[in-house]
């Protein structure tokens, strides 16, 4: 796929995420780069993604001048050492202290420091692309890697691509950001980088922490000194549903855009609060990931001058869920006539015959040919009223810090 500048004033953008394909710990890790590529051909099949809408990264170098600002030398030190196709043993017994151990969740690999630098460098010609005017929504579906933190990696997350372009949309054009975090997984990351910071503002909806990994997220959590009052944690019950979540996503959204008044929004989604997702217990459909693009839109025309930056994440059904979901993300940010058939067929209409172009062996036999989930067919689940109660007793007690 090549990338390109697109025509000035482009509606939206896609970044050209080819580079960031060798972010890519090993074969049997989950958080593989098969979903950029199921997604892509999935966006190609449908028609629906165009040579003229990509555009290519910032330069690695710009990349880590933003991320030197934010993340600590010796960390980012470790990260190179480890990056060598044989570290030394120095580099290998300090990789623990830095979360880079190789029984952990992210463990370090040959090309790691370039691949992470190469996210990064997608996200802030996002950024760029769309705080400077050349358009008003831009996609880097490689990023999102919400969970690094400034001394060390977490959650298969090495640099934190997201603060790094708050960051850089702070001190370049000093806007106010509106950042929207709908992984299953807390953005525990990015809500540190930021929690004293009366102009960033991070809302996260996940489940709870009390079950799932990173264990935080609490509605307590609202930000310290002049940043309290700006940060927002909806913290979902297991199994929760569509309804339930959606509702506690749109009051959110409401509340924050209307008080806290961003010059733009910038979002991740993962997209592992799925029934299917194997590392999480939420129990959504596809319904949410057609939801929530729409009300994030809706937020950005709203509050921010239609200014959108979105960013991948988590996902770990990757053949089922991810490229659906992320595929229902750019038709939203493009505004493609193929939502129309979407929203009006039953289960959003077949998908392409032609799709996947691709096999693998570890794909499934079966592979849905909807766009959306026939709900119809999966057994309730039990305790839905109580769920659903407990979410929104959460829900008024999150809200009560925020205008």
């Amino acid at each position: 796929m090549k990338g390109r500048r697109p025509s000035l004033n482009s509606r939206s953008i896609w970044i050209n995420n080819k580079a960031s394909e060798q972010y890519r710990f090993h074969d049997e890790h989950p958080f593989h780069p098969i979903r950029l590529q199921l997604t892509e051909n999935l966006l190609q099949a449908s028609h629906s993604l165009d040579d003229a809408q990509i555009t290519s990264a910032f330069s690695l170098i710009e990349a880590e001048r933003v991320i030197r600002e934010i993340h600590r030398a010796d960390y980012i030190d470790a990260v190179t050492a480890l990056s060598s196709t044989s570290p030394n043993q120095t580099a290998i017994r300090l990789a623990e202290k830095y979360g880079l151990q190789t029984d952990g969740d992210t463990p370090f690999f040959p090309g790691m420091h370039k691949a992470a630098l190469s996210v990064t460098a997608g996200s802030l010609a996002a950024a760029d692309a769309v705080m400077s005017g050349r358009s008003e929504h831009a996609l880097n579906l490689a990023g999102g890697l919400h969970h690094a933190f400034p001394d060390r990696a977490s959650g298969f997350c090495v640099y934190n691509d997201a603060a790094a372009a708050i960051s850089y949309i702070r001190q370049k054009y000093h806007a106010r950001v509106l950042y929207i975090d709908t992984d299953v997984h807390h953005g525990d990351g990015v809500q540190w980088f930021f929690y004293t910071d009366p102009d960033v503002f991070t809302l996260s909806i996940h489940e709870t922490g009390k079950f799932l990994f990173p264990g935080t997220g609490f509605h307590h959590e609202r930000g310290e000194a002049s940043g309290y009052g700006a940060c927002l944690n909806l913290s979902m019950e297991p199994y929760t549903e569509d309804e339930s979540w959606l509702e506690c996503f749109q009051e959110a959204v409401d509340h924050a855009g209307r008080s806290f008044k961003p010059d733009i929004i910038v979002t991740q989604h993962g997209c592992d609060a799925h029934a299917f997702d194997p590392l999480a217990h939420i129990h959504c459909s596809m319904k949410i990931y057609r939801e929530m693009p729409r009300i994030i839109h809706d937020a950005a025309v709203r509050h921010s001058q239609g200014k959108w930056v979105a960013l991948g994440g988590g996902g770990y059904d990757h053949w089922r869920v991810v490229p659906r979901a992320w595929s229902l993300l750019w038709l939203e940010m493009s505004g493609h006539p193929l939502l129309a058939q979407i929203d009006s067929l039953p289960h959003g209409g077949l998908l392409p015959p032609q799709w996947p172009a691709f096999q693998l062996a570890d794909a499934p036999s079966q592979l849905p040919q909807t766009w959306l989930d026939d709900t119809s067919t999966w057994i309730p689940m039990p305790r839905r009223a109580e769920i659903s109660a407990k979410n929104k007793a959460m829900l008024e007690i999150a809200l009560q810090h925020i205008g």
